[in-house]
């Protein structure tokens, strides 16, 4: 599924086939000169590679794990082995739950050739690194934000930048703290879940008061309207 575009480099705009959505935009990038005359165009390409969460199987239409790449550079989950096929330069998990990064439910030896950044490492993939604090990959800048999502693991979504065109991709969530709010900003676009359709979610509370599970799709909407008018939602649960 492409549901592209923000823009682009070479100064025209594009589309893919089976786009969903189209976004368009103009952006003067400081750092080049215009060409022909007109402001450089900023483009970010949105390819959903998998739409399913951690259910059984229940419909044809998803049938994979997560995994949304941008600009067929830069792979954001790795929820099934057959996304490497594509090709990323760095790959950045929000979790390590095994519908975001499937080597955690596997047996066999994995071994990835490109850099691979999560909120923790593991054992199960050893050249694996925590991303922590906002780093730039040459025209990107990728900000790991914190989220309340599992107390087992550690949880992040990640800020991705490219000239003036923001996207949040969230990964599984309950809610965002209030402090990383004004990182978050104005934003183009928000991919986010839809394990739960009804309000509330499935949000459990342990012993200590801690909470932990997935919120609705109702209670995300409400959430990031504040940010975008645009959310894409993915990571479907059996309701859909």
């Amino acid at each position: 599924m492409d549901v592209h575009n923000l823009s682009d480099d070479e100064g025209y705009n594009s589309k893919s086939l089976g786009a969903k959505h189209v976004w368009h935009g103009r952006g003067e990038n400081k750092d080049r000169q215009p060409l022909n005359g007109y402001p450089l165009v900023f483009q970010m390409h949105i390819k959903i590679l998998g739409t399913r969460g951690e259910i059984r199987l229940a419909h044809p239409k998803h049938v994979r794990h997560s995994g949304v790449l941008i600009d067929k550079k830069l792979l954001f989950d790795l929820g099934e082995k057959a996304f490497l096929k594509w090709n990323p330069r760095s790959i950045f998990i929000t979790h390590l739950h095994p519908d975001h990064a499937f080597f955690m439910a596997s047996a066999e030896e994995i071994t990835i050739d490109v850099p691979v950044f999560a909120p923790e490492t593991s054992h199960r993939l050893t050249a694996m690194k925590v991303i922590a604090v906002p780093m730039q990959l040459g025209r990107y800048k990728i900000t790991p934000i914190p989220v309340t999502h599992s107390i087992k693991v550690k949880a992040l979504g990640f800020l991705i930048e490219k000239g003036d065109k923001r996207i949040f991709y969230t990964g599984d969530l309950i809610s965002v703290r209030e402090r990383y709010f004004e990182t978050l900003g104005k934003l183009d676009a928000v991919i986010t879940e839809a394990s739960f359709l009804r309000k509330g979610g499935l949000v459990r509370k342990n012993e200590q008061g801690e909470i932990f599970g997935h919120a609705g799709v109702s209670d995300l909407v409400n959430l990031f309207s504040t940010f975008t008018s645009r959310i894409i939602f993915t990571h479907f649960g059996s309701c859909f």
